[in-house]
């Protein structure tokens, strides 16, 4: 049976959001049905998915949070990993974290591969009995 993913990517940075959606696509299986969300920035990723978790059996969050002068960046880190976590703990359902935290843009191109890996994680959760 095809399994049915919903992707949820924060634009905000959006050449760094394209380079994880990239990354990540390219490990999900041919079979499956994708649909794509953007929404415009982390912290809009889990209401996107709570409000779809009953529609799809996985789901990839994809983003990008750079630090800057004041503590905001740590806050929506934190409470953006914190509720995905919860949701999927809750719900069952496998939701791969492709949300990157960085200091800089230099380390967030260098980490936009990092789909790839939430998207293998969520196909690791999937394909256990």
């Amino acid at each position: 049976m095809k399994k049915k993913y919903l992707i949820v990517i924060a634009n905000y940075y959006k050449g760094i959001s394209n380079g994880l959606l990239d990354s990540a696509k390219k490990k999900l299986p041919k079979s499956s049905l994708i649909k794509i969300i953007n929404v415009p920035g982390v912290f809009e990723i889990p209401v996107t998915i709570s409000k779809n978790i009953k529609k799809y059996d996985a789901f990839l969050a994809l983003g990008c949070v750079i630090k800057g002068q004041t503590p905001h960046f740590n806050f929506i880190s934190q409470v953006s990993t914190d509720a995905i976590m919860k949701l999927s703990v809750e719900n069952r359902k496998p939701i791969g974290n492709g949300i990157i935290t960085c200091l800089n843009m230099k380390q967030a191109i260098a980490r936009m591969k990092k789909g790839r890996d939430a998207a293998e994680a969520v196909n690791s959760v999937l394909s256990q009995k």
